[in-house]
């Protein structure tokens, strides 16, 4: 019962069962799983869920991840809710019931624990994981999350090296410069 819209990138050796709703422009990569046996797994517009990271509803919870989320290198998300915005470090682990605050980082190798609650601009870091600071962090983080579209993008041609070049240069700088105004987000319309 999965919904995987028609422009997410989804590499073959990924895994998903049960019901599944992934937005516009998302990508998932190699070896990457998601489980949801009860309650649901949502992953929203232009978030990527990288290799090997492991998505796994809770009894009690679902997963809910939002828009321009980075969800690193094996990191594990149970029954968590992740906002708008992102970035979850490589092997970082977010329980069930915990709600990471738009716009937020958890460092890699943070275990972030059952119920734990995190506002908005947080830097999460240790185990158990603490808030260690504040920072407005939703422009870098959508850039990553951009970085992960645009090379979506390319590997659907067949280009994994879509990170060189002078072509990528510009690109990159373009994007900086329409996230720093948030032209960004005014290009995407509504959801479909």
């Amino acid at each position: 019962m999965a919904y995987i819209h028609k422009t997410v990138f989804k590499a073959p050796e990924t895994r998903l069962y049960g019901e599944v709703e992934i937005g516009e422009g998302s990508s998932i990569w190699p070896n990457c799983v998601i489980r949801a046996e009860a309650n649901r797994v949502y992953v929203g517009r232009y978030t990527n869920l990288q290799d090997f990271v492991m998505v796994h509803i809770g009894y009690d919870h679902e997963v809910f991840v939002g828009d321009f989320c980075s969800i690193t290198h094996h990191a594990t998300l149970h029954g968590c809710r992740i906002e708008d915005e992102c970035l979850i470090g490589i092997q970082a682990v977010v329980m069930d019931g915990a709600v990471i605050g738009k716009g937020s980082i958890i460092a890699g190798g943070a275990v972030v624990k059952e119920g734990s609650v995190f506002p908005p601009n947080s830097i999460i870091a240790g185990t158990p994981a603490k808030q260690i600071g504040e920072r407005e962090n939703r422009h870098s983080n959508r850039l990553n999350a951009w970085h992960y579209h645009y090379n979506a993008q390319a590997y659907l041609k067949g280009n994994h090296r879509a990170w060189t070049g002078p072509e990528y240069v510009e690109w990159r700088k373009q994007k900086e410069s329409e996230i720093a105004e948030d032209l960004d987000l005014a290009i995407l319309g509504p959801i479909d």
